[in-house]
């Protein structure tokens, strides 16, 4: 894993958004409508191209295939892992019982509503009847041999490759085999195990994508920050054991709030579960810091042992306005980070995605992502100025 030994690396989350044409082609098969495999894994493989050329060109350092193979960062799992089947009902909002929605139920109204209507691939609530396996390997490599492409076409250093963490696959499923909810946990963790590898072993560095880790509390509102935190250190013990005989150094792991625009006056504070975040066995750990909830959480670095070796990769673009950061704010924000932790240990990133769902694009319009990237490049190379002196 790269590190910034001479500048400040510069990277996202994940998701960016989709071309119209790809779009299209997801949505018709959402609906159920026929699709020429061919053509779509065509139109895939150029969208991948033309996405990874765009990050190179905007001076994005560590990049990837901006999760375009993917209904939505975490359901496409429900492809990818066999035990499962459909139960016919549309999944509830993960927001329903919230404690934004309870405090704001105007404003989430709509975004909790219940679905009507046919379920779809997206919407479609899953139960485990049988034992978990991982069935994807070839939609996995059809991904890993598109990005390996794109990354030889454009000389691209390094390139990560998302996937979801076993917490969020669990809090997505129901289970209806496994005695218990821990036995349930660690069989997806089995599974998933086998995706992590085989993107390490591509030459790429695997991504655990893990919300559901820190927003546990915000949607469970009978749980106090006590029990919550009890609650997460199971589930780094299971990412642990979903990591197991991959390099630490080739892992990244990325945890957020799962909201975009919102209130977010309930987000579990970074005080109450970043001692747990790294315990995990990566080398690199994302999280939120460049919107008003959460920016002032720098000052805790200020106090936190970073683990020898660790970096970190706060957001210094927001995904949570449309609003394009100013690169000098930029630089401040990654020049704080860089006198509390060191400028090695810091890689610049962004809060969360900017695709996460593809029937929810545009989530935020391509030109502004790419302005937010173009100031988030132009930031990093005003901070490894004044951090290098060149």
């Amino acid at each position: 894993m790269r590190r910034s030994t001479d500048r400040i690396l510069t990277t996202h989350v994940g998701s960016l958004p989709r071309p119209k044409e790809l779009i299209a082609a997801m949505v018709a098969e959402e609906q159920g409508k026929p699709v020429d495999r061919k053509e779509y894994d065509a139109t895939l493989k150029r969208a991948v191209a033309e996405v990874v050329k765009k990050q190179v060109e905007l001076g994005v350092d560590i990049i990837d295939d901006g999760e375009y193979s993917k209904p939505g960062f975490a359901v496409y799992v429900n492809q990818r892992l066999g035990g499962y089947e459909p139960t016919g009902k549309n999944r509830e909002s993960p927001w329903a019982h919230s404690r934004e929605a309870l405090a704001f139920p105007e404003f989430y109204a709509a975004q909790i509503k219940p679905r009507t209507g046919k379920p779809t691939a997206q919407s479609m609530e899953m139960v485990c009847t049988g034992p978990v396996t991982y069935k994807g390997q070839a939609l996995l490599q059809r991904d890993l041999d598109n990005l390996k492409a794109a990354v030889a076409a454009n000389k691209v250093e390094e390139a990560f490759v998302p996937a979801i963490s076993p917490c969020d696959v669990a809090g997505n499923q129901k289970n209806a085999y496994y005695k218990t909810d821990e036995e349930f946990l660690y069989a997806i963790a089995d599974a998933m195990n086998v995706e992590y590898k085989a993107i390490v072993d591509a030459g790429f560095i695997v991504q655990i994508d893990d919300p559901r880790l820190i927003n546990y509390y915000v949607k469970n509102p009978q749980l106090g920050v006590a029990e919550c935190r009890a609650w997460a250190e199971k589930q780094v013990e299971a990412i642990n054991h979903a990591l197991r005989g991959i390099p630490e150094h080739r892992v990244r792991y990325h945890t957020c709030y799962g909201i975009n625009m919102g209130p977010r006056v309930h987000d579990m504070e970074m005080k109450d579960f970043i001692d747990i975040v790294l315990k995990i066995r990566a080398g690199a750990v994302s999280f939120e810091a460049a919107n008003p909830r959460h920016e002032h959480e720098w000052k805790l670095w200020e106090t936190i042992k970073l683990p020898a070796g660790k970096t970190i990769v706060p957001g210094v673009i927001t995904h949570s306005s449309l609003l394009v950061e100013h690169p000098e704010l930029v630089a401040e924000r990654i020049m704080r980070y860089a006198k509390v932790v060191g400028r090695e240990n810091v890689i610049a990133g962004g809060d969360c995605g900017f695709g996460t769902q593809a029937m929810a694009e545009p989530e935020v319009h391509p030109s502004i992502v790419w302005a937010k990237f173009q100031a988030m490049v132009e930031g990093a190379r005003i901070a490894s100025k004044q951090l290098w002196g060149r």
